[in-house]
């Protein structure tokens, strides 16, 4: 077993969707990586449901891991191949699959509660939930529910009395797999353990931050989803908004479930609901065009905004998102611009040079980076300064990585009924309440032309010094 982690109980798990895009992308791929680990219960089961059972589901994982898997099948296929079945099921009808459930756990004496992950549409989460209660398959259950959580305040809060009137909320896992990457939880570790962070980590030493999640790709045949949700709601409501909820959080108490949420419950709370004339919609030229758009379209694929958070530590202070698709490069950072000295006393500074503040950078990706630029001293007989950097190298310190991905580290989490990276419904219905101002007056979507960073409008945004990310390609 992987050092330093905790075998789940016995259990069964069961994925809805289990033929969908996720579950082969990820949830199918990350489970067989946690078996290889030797984190994975001792005996599991895995049954994958939907409303119509594929021809051979066993094969059709077996393609998904060598397709999306970072692991080689070796021998440990065909013991993990013996654990998965499939049983067809639907919100009318789930009488087959709850037996299955109890048989499953029945043979392999289970003791965990069941994971049910539940990867459906929007519109038919409600029902689902009502048939995993009627059919009981939610008794001793663990819930895992994918985004989006809701369409608005109003579905978020009529969703929220639906999975409360099956579950208690201790056994429901709102997953946003941004809260399991890496980099993000080292948000976390650098201000907490570390006193050089958290002292300067207020309006007094801070300009600015900037959350910038652009992506290189377009929509990627995903039109039914994106003419219903659009980059705001699928990218604003939920990734963007929990880093900054890490971001910005208050010191806890400890580094626990109960405390985290409670500070980050406060750090919502404080949030100052949008303002749409600070926000920037656009649209890429040529989605009008994509298979299954409305010619006509107005969905937004770009989105550009400022937020505050009206607290005594961050009062004044401009939190600047922006995320869309079809930009210049794909990327998720996190800038942290700190103020500037107070005399510019160097004789190279040209005082009406707009120049870049010392930044702390966060790179959020599968390879995590973090560093701090800054004015040096530039080599040579004059006390002339140029940008460098303090760099973290993760891998230099700990070797190469070899951790979990964020999809499995969550499930592993579940298992272990840790609840430290997941949302909270308060959290959610508060998050729905300060992005209101945007859903009800929506900024016209501006084209923009692919491979650029957006419409200029959004560009300027920030003012100066402008966004990190496009000023450093």
């Amino acid at each position: 077993m992987t050092k330093g982690f905790e075998a789940p109980s016995n259990r069964v798990l069961v994925l809805f969707g289990a033929t969908g895009d996720l579950a082969g992308r990820k949830l199918l791929p990350g489970l067989f990586h946690l078996y290889r680990a030797g984190m994975m219960p001792d005996d599991f089961r895995i049954i994958g449901s939907g409303r119509h059972t594929p021809e051979d589901f066993v094969a059709h994982v077996e393609e998904a891991l060598r397709t999306h898997g970072r692991m080689e099948l070796d021998g440990h296929w065909a013991a993990f191949s013996k654990k998965l079945s499939f049983v067809a099921s639907s919100a009318d009808d789930g009488s087959e699959l709850a037996a299955a459930v109890s048989a499953a756990e029945s043979e392999i004496d289970a003791k965990g509660e069941r994971l049910v992950y539940l990867s459906v549409p929007p519109g038919a989460m409600g029902d689902m939930v009502k048939m995993l209660g009627k059919t009981k398959i939610a008794e001793n259950c663990s819930l895992v529910v994918e985004k989006p959580f809701g369409h608005d305040v109003a579905s978020a809060k009529r969703l929220n009395a639906t999975l409360h009137g099956v579950l208690e909320e201790e056994s429901i896992y709102r997953i946003d797999h941004f809260l399991g990457k890496e980099p993000v939880q080292n948000i976390l570790a650098l201000r907490f353990a570390n006193g050089i962070f958290e002292p300067i980590w207020n309006r007094d030493h801070i300009s600015y931050v900037q959350i910038d999640v652009p992506e290189d790709l377009d929509i990627q045949g995903r039109a039914a989803f994106y003419e219903e949700t659009g980059a705001f709601r699928d990218m604003v409501v939920t990734h963007l908004m929990q880093i900054l909820g890490i971001v910005a959080l208050e010191p806890p108490s400890r580094i626990d479930a109960e405390s985290l949420h409670a500070e980050r419950t406060k750090l919502f709370e404080a949030v100052r609901p949008l303002d749409p004339e600070r926000a920037v919609y656009g649209q890429y030229r040529g989605y009008r065009g994509e298979d299954d758009v409305d010619p006509k379209s107005e969905v937004e694929t770009f989105v550009a905004l400022e937020v505050f958070v009206d607290s005594w530590r961050w009062s004044g202070v401009p939190f600047y998102l922006r995320t869309g698709k079809a930009m210049a490069a794909g990327r998720r950072t996190v800038t942290v611009g700190f103020a500037d000295a107070p005399l510019q006393m160097f004789a190279n500074h040209d005082p009406d040079e707009v120049r870049r503040p010392s930044e702390l950078v966060f790179e959020l990706s599968d390879d995590p980076k973090i560093w701090i630029d800054v004015e040096a001293k530039v080599p040579g007989p004059k006390l002339d300064l140029g940008r460098a950097a303090f760099t973290l190298d993760i891998e230099r310190a700990f070797g190469k990585p070899d951790g979990l991905e964020a999809y499995e580290r969550l499930l592993h989490d579940v298992m272990l009924k840790d609840r430290l990276l997941f949302t909270r419904s308060d959290q959610i219905e508060r998050i729905w309440e300060v992005c209101a101002p945007l859903i009800d007056n929506p900024p016209k979507a501006t084209g923009y032309k692919k491979g650029s960073w957006g419409p200029q409008r959004a560009i300027d945004l920030p003012g100066d010094p402008g966004w990190r990310l496009q000023d450093d390609e």
